[in-house]
């Protein structure tokens, strides 16, 4: 009896944590946010030689982020929470994105977002013609069309994109798909707001995007800590490197506030997230 006392009194380390981090202020919340952020920059810096890799962490976390949809769509036979404006511009960037490295730089970036374009579109084709999928959609939540978002983004390109010698049509949708792919996510965020409460499946997959979106920023950020000549002249010399690094951390930010409410949910233990008016 004395020692079932004893072992009553041990408390969880983990569960201890999480409630000496919830009664912190929100201010102390968010530094200790970024201090985690950076820790974890640090760690990427120590621990992988190859930036390159962060490139395929990324795809991979998006490819994940996509099964994840497939997964609730084909088991549960429901689109509840989910933007279809949203999946129809990944499906774009994607394409445009898989054009330009067949004619550029064909490599394993080639073939995962291939697999990723392919994920994509069954989730797009499950949500247009699979009746009880379709039936689930909440069209009325989901009012960002996707050509709103398109449209700026390719005036932009015109103004900004890459000096190369490829031809000027490729340069083009290069830097299209680059834009493309930093707002994407915003028809699903707005689609979010408004329900406040967001579906599970759906949250892990904005979450996944959030995780690969980390991956993608760090590389770029963790080429500049180094010193990376070719990297800090190219920042120099003109406007699409800058555009290049700036849709980076806009598309990180974009889902940054997500993710704090993501792992706030878990942390709370309730798992269910809750959003504030104003995240997007």
């Amino acid at each position: 009896m004395g020692s079932d006392d004893t072992l009553g009194k041990v408390k969880d380390p983990l569960v201890a944590l999480i409630k000496w981090v919830k009664s912190r202020s929100s201010r102390e919340k968010l530094m200790m946010g970024v201090a985690a952020g950076v820790l974890g920059l640090m760690i990427l810096w120590k621990t992988i030689r190859d930036h390159d890799t962060l490139f395929i962490l990324a795809e991979t976390a998006h490819f994940l982020g996509i099964g994840v949809l497939m997964f609730k769509m084909q088991s549960r036979k429901s689109a509840a929470g989910l933007s279809l404006q949203s999946q129809i511009l990944t499906a774009g960037f994607l394409c445009v994105r898989l054009i330009c490295s067949f004619m550029m730089e064909y490599d394993i970036h080639t073939v995962l977002d291939g697999l990723t374009l392919l994920a994509t579109a069954g989730v797009v084709a499950c949500l247009i013609f699979q009746p009880a999928v379709k039936q689930t959609y909440q069209r009325d939540q989901d009012r960002l069309q996707w050509y709103f978002v398109m449209g700026p983004c390719l005036l932009v390109a015109f103004f900004a994109h890459p000096k190369t010698n490829h031809w000027f049509v490729f340069r083009l949708m290069w830097a299209f798909c680059v834009y493309l792919e930093a707002v994407s996510v915003l028809p699903q965020l707005r689609m979010m707001q408004k329900a406040k409460v967001v579906e599970k499946f759906t949250a892990h997959y904005v979450f996944l995007l959030g995780v690969s979106r980390f991956f993608s920023c760090a590389h770029w950020v963790l080429q500049i800590l180094e010193g990376n000549r070719v990297l800090m002249s190219a920042l120099g010399s003109g406007l699409w490197p800058v555009m290049v690094l700036l849709s980076e951390v806009v598309q990180t930010f974009i889902l940054a506030d997500f993710c704090f409410y993501y792992v706030k949910s878990y942390a709370d233990g309730t798992g269910v997230v809750r959003l504030p008016t104003g995240i997007v």
